[in-house]
């Protein structure tokens, strides 16, 4: 995609106010009428704005418009997307961080944060290199969307951490924990699965901190903050594991 510079439109303009104006002297002078000076200036005037308009509005307007509306397009979504997986990133994940945590409070609703990291994946980057660990990633982005529901945010933070904003899990504190800790434990299960990437079979695993969003004004950082502590604690305790954080 390539917007229209400024010489190529006043080009197109420049052509198109040429080519009518040129079937206009053709028409007025075949065209037998005995108007005077005046009247043929603002025949030509009127005609003129009657031809030109619609072609350049079709040739010049319109194309500028749509081309320029597709770069603000592709502007916005890489200053909110990750551009290996395409899933949110930082920024983005704070704002649906925070209309999810205004959301859990005007509906009375526990959600959840799970911060997932994956262990030993250094050693994968390291052994075969960073395209494969690249593949490697977005295998794993496909198979954390495939078990989370259509109204969570998949993230990925950068690096090997990723992060699952659940909305709406659960009323009460109990039933909140116990589906996220479902879904957090299911996360470890599909990326423990072995990966085939260029002829190769490779495992990682992965360590999940949760950070329960009560129904309660939390600051968004702060709640990514303690989730990444808890997702270290995980690590900590022996990897593979799923911690959630405790006030």
């Amino acid at each position: 995609m390539k917007l229209l510079s400024p010489r190529q439109v006043v080009v197109r303009i420049a052509i198109i106010i040429s080519l009518a104006e040129f079937l206009i002297m053709l028409v007025l002078g075949v065209l037998p009428h005995e108007a005077g000076a005046y009247a043929d200036a603002i025949l030509d005037v009127v005609m003129l704005a009657l031809l030109s308009t619609p072609l350049i509005y079709f040739w010049v307007v319109r194309p500028f418009v749509k081309d320029r509306d597709e770069a603000l397009s592709q502007i916005n979504q890489l200053a909110h997307l990750d551009p290996l997986t395409h899933l949110a990133n930082r920024r983005l994940i704070l704002k649906h961080l925070q209309k999810c945590i205004a959301s859990n409070l005007r509906h009375q609703i526990y959600g959840a944060l799970l911060l997932l990291d994956l262990d030993e994946f250094k050693q994968i980057n390291d052994a075969y290199g960073h395209d494969v660990g690249d593949a490697l990633l977005i295998e794993l982005t496909r198979r954390i969307q495939a078990v989370t529901r259509a109204e969570d945010v998949v993230g990925r933070l950068g690096g090997d951490e990723f992060v699952v904003i659940l909305n709406h899990l659960d009323t009460n504190e109990s039933g909140a924990r116990e589906k996220a800790t479902q879904i957090a434990t299911k996360l470890i299960e599909l990326v423990s699965e072995p990966y085939q990437q260029s002829e190769k079979q490779m495992r990682v695993g992965a360590s999940v901190g949760i950070r329960l969003l009560e129904p309660e004004t939390i600051n968004p950082e702060k709640a990514i903050s303690e989730a990444d502590m808890t997702m270290y604690r995980a690590k900590q305790a022996g990897k593979g594991r799923v911690e959630i954080f405790e006030k």
